[in-house]
């Protein structure tokens, strides 16, 4: 934990091959959508 773009190069440098960051997708702001759709189709 704790892995931010900020400190991601140190982690990267320790010769790991992959860096994992919660970071992403904790600090993402909510938006509100619809997947409704008004277009009707005839099959």
């Amino acid at each position: 934990g704790g892995i931010t773009p900020e400190n991601a190069r140190s982690y990267a440098e320790a010769g790991v091959d992959f860096v994992s960051m919660g970071w992403l997708t904790h600090s993402v702001k909510g938006m509100d959508f619809s997947l409704k759709s008004t277009a009707y189709f005839n099959a």
